[in-house]
């Protein structure tokens, strides 16, 4: 084998390691993002749509039945209360330390 022939082969080699090295490297350019794009949000929509009991509910223009205006005045007015002046919380530690409500038998 003469030089010429391993400069020949050396030469192949190294085009050959180039040409990989730069397909490789440009398969990470590479972009799957139509892909994914074309179905972003589809899960979320079939969910929604999914757990929408009538999906008509916003044309129906009669009033609620079940609830006089009295009552579902006072309930919206304890819930509004409610975020104004939230309970306050109790030790979290001290869950039923201290206090009994059952009745001790002799």
């Amino acid at each position: 084998m003469d030089i010429r022939t391993l400069a020949a082969r050396c030469a192949r080699l190294a085009l050959a390691a180039a040409a990989a090295g730069a397909a490789a490297g440009l398969a990470g350019c590479m972009t799957t993002t139509p892909v994914y794009d074309a179905h972003f949000g589809e899960a979320v929509r079939i969910v929604r749509a999914m757990q929408t009991l009538n999906p008509d509910a916003s044309l129906n223009a009669d009033p609620v039945t079940g609830v006089d205006a009295r009552s579902a005045t006072f309930a919206m007015d304890r819930y509004n209360t409610s975020f104004r002046n939230p309970p306050a919380d109790t030790n979290a530690y001290a869950i039923g330390v201290g206090t009994s409500s059952a009745s001790s038998a002799p």
